[in-house]
């Protein structure tokens, strides 16, 4: 019984001393696979600052890749598409002052990845964008009028977008998307603009009223007009035929006025011969 305890106690501690020994390769092994390798996820590029020879040219792409943290290090750039929103506060042709607001989409040219970082930096769309944003559109808004800007909004956005692309392609910037998402006035001009909104909308109404009342005017003349012609000719006929004329028509008249009548559910036919005075006090 004592040997079998003292053998089993062997056997424990030979167990104890493998899990500590593989505990311990697997910390070691842990250590070096967190010091030795970087991981570069989907969407992102990597750039390996070399302290001897500097930043390699050429990004790396996803995936665990081998590294030594003693003289290397590891620079990671996001390369999906980017919301910003950029704000300016300037001047229209006519002097009023105009708040705009333009909503794109980036990300950075992947094969100048290296040249963003040694010219511009990791922030470049904060250092960059809202740079060119304001040129573009202070450059763009001082060519046109206030009123131009909201009856125009289309094409002015489309210039926006086309110039903007173009600047931002100069630091190796690639803008999907362009779009001018607000526009406001101060008070007192939005009010004249709203006054003169209202200005515009009764002109146009008193312009329909005119338009009416000249083609109801017309519309009397032409019918006064048909009337004395009609009534020229009757005078004329009945200078030459005496008043057959008038009989013709009162005839014509009696014939109209029978064809009514006799179409009509309600009429009640009377003997001309009877008398239709009732004595209402013989019924009583």
């Amino acid at each position: 019984s004592t040997q079998s305890t003292w053998e089993f106690k062997r056997v424990m501690e030979r167990i104890a001393n493998f899990l500590v020994t593989a505990g311990g390769a697997l910390a070691v092994g842990s250590f070096g696979l967190n010091f030795f390798f970087y991981t570069v996820d989907a969407g992102e590029r990597a750039l390996i600052l070399n302290n001897f020879s500097g930043i390699q040219e050429k990004p790396i792409g996803e995936g665990m890749h081998l590294y030594n943290p003693l003289y290397q290090s590891v620079i990671k750039y996001d390369i999906r598409l980017q919301p910003k929103t950029i704000t300016s506060h300037t001047g229209t042709k006519d002097l009023q002052y105009v708040d705009i607001a333009l909503r794109i989409l980036h990300r950075p040219m992947e094969s100048f990845l290296q040249k963003i970082h040694l010219t511009i930096g990791r922030k470049y769309d904060e250092t960059i964008l809202p740079s060119i944003g304001n040129e573009v559109l202070k450059s763009l808004v001082a060519q046109y009028d206030a009123e131009q800007l909201l009856k125009q909004r289309e094409k002015i956005s489309s210039e926006i977008r086309e110039e903007l692309t173009k600047r931002a392609r100069e630091f190796h910037i690639v803008l999907d998307d362009v779009a001018l998402t607000h526009i406001s006035f101060s008070k007192e001009f939005a009010s004249a603009i709203e006054q003169k909104t209202v200005a515009q909308q009764d002109a146009e109404r008193q312009k329909f009223e005119v338009a009416r009342n000249e083609e109801e005017n017309k519309a009397l003349i032409i019918r006064a007009e048909g009337e004395a012609d009609a009534a020229r000719l009757i005078s004329e006929s009945i200078k030459r035929h005496g008043q057959a004329m008038l009989e013709i028509r009162r005839l014509e008249a009696a014939k109209h006025i029978a064809e009514q009548l006799a179409g009509s559910s309600n009429i009640v036919y009377i003997p001309g011969n009877t008398n239709n005075l009732l004595n209402l006090r013989n019924l009583a």
